[in-house]
């Protein structure tokens, strides 16, 4: 063997050490139940719990600001069971849906974002860009266009929801069939996703144009994001699907791990990475129409939080968790903004658009500078 051969031998066999090396580090367990794995990193940790606390600091100042302000202990006290009637009255009855439906959306985007993008190895990808939120919105306002004032009661509320969700997830599979080609490639999912996404907003606005005046009033104030006058099923039913699709992404997230290094590396470590990657981009797919269908499109959301966690855990890749934290975090606040910081109420989804619009220019220019 010549020279160049024995130095080409000797890079690859130096490549081939370094890459088995961080593989080891990334599966390297911290704690071990069963045949599960889990790598103990403290800074994620303390993160994770300042973003908790935080959270749920803003959830209980949330519900204390309105009409009849109750101190913030009081609040407290109500929600672990030992406020007085009145405050139990206010807190449970006329606060609790709307501080809950943001707490549960704002997870369910910053799970959803964290996921997509993880997938698609993109800052960018996210269920707004990926068209799922356009989807969801096309059958809502379908709905409340088209029926108008004869099944008005019907599209209230759960029928809305339940719409939404099923157009949010019926776009999903769309956009997840025609990106497939052998495998998901993150580039294509994003210009399909794109495409999916224009097709629905020039549906939507037809529909806009075609329907009553007093339904495109409506289908706009939803069309916008908010959380004002939601119900306990709207609560219920966003709660209930967001924890059982929870459940099956922590069940398999795991695995997820070793995707990162590329799909030979995590065939040779034993995951089916196809099966793996199908399964946690339907949950992402299913969480973010879960949220549309409880609070409406609220835009920038699930694109913004993972990015922000992922800067804060100085991860890699976007934390699951501390994206959810982050995600709710940033919900509940812009609705506190949104409605006492201003001179006049507004939807949610401007506040959030007013944060996200910049954070997306900020992550182009970050991407060209590249």
């Amino acid at each position: 063997m010549n020279g160049t051969g024995r130095s080409g031998l000797k890079r690859r066999t130096a490549h081939e050490r370094g890459s088995g090396t961080a593989v080891k580090a990334a599966v390297a367990p911290g704690v071990r139940l069963g045949s599960v794995s889990f790598v103990w990193r403290p800074w994620l940790a303390l993160v994770t719990l300042v973003l908790t606390a935080a959270t749920f600091l803003v959830f209980c100042l949330s519900i204390s600001i309105g009409d009849f302000p109750i101190g913030l202990s009081q609040v407290i006290a109500t929600l672990f069971g030992r406020g007085e009637q009145v405050d139990e009255f206010v807190i449970m009855d006329l606060r609790m849906p709307r501080a809950l439906a943001g707490l549960v959306v704002g997870i369910a985007l910053g799970v959803s974002g964290a996921l997509t993008q993880s997938i698609a190895r993109n800052p960018l990808a996210s269920p707004d860009i990926l068209g799922i939120t356009g989807g969801a919105s096309v059958v809502a306002v379908s709905l409340v266009t088209v029926s108008g004032g004869a099944t008005a009661a019907v599209v209230s509320s759960v029928g809305l929801s339940v719409a939404a969700l099923a157009g949010g997830l019926c776009t999903g599979l769309l956009v997840y069939f025609l990106a497939w080609r052998r495998g998901i490639d993150g580039f294509r999912l994003i210009l399909i996703g794109i495409s999916v996404s224009a097709m629905m907003e020039a549906i939507t606005t037809w529909l806009l144009v075609k329907a009553d005046i007093k339904d495109v009033a409506r289908a706009q104030a939803w069309l916008v994001g908010s959380l004002e006058n939601r119900s306990w099923d709207e609560v219920w039913i966003a709660l209930w699907c967001s924890l059982a699709l929870l459940a099956v992404v922590s069940c398999v997230a795991f695995q997820f791990k070793p995707l990162h290094f590329g799909d030979e590396v995590a065939a040779g470590l034993g995951v089916r990475y196809s099966m793996v990657r199908a399964v946690l981009l339907l949950c992402a797919v299913l969480l973010a129409a879960v949220a549309v269908s409880a609070a409406g499109p609220v835009p920038f959301v699930a694109l913004v939080a993972p990015q922000v966690a992922m800067r804060l855990a100085r991860c890699p890749t976007p934390p699951l968790v501390a994206s959810g934290m982050t995600g709710a975090l940033l919900l509940i606040g812009s609705d506190l903004v949104a409605r006492t910081a201003l001179p006049i109420t507004l939807p949610v989804g401007v506040v959030t658009a007013a944060i996200g619009g910049p954070f997306l220019v900020y992550l182009l220019v970050r991407a060209n500078l590249k």
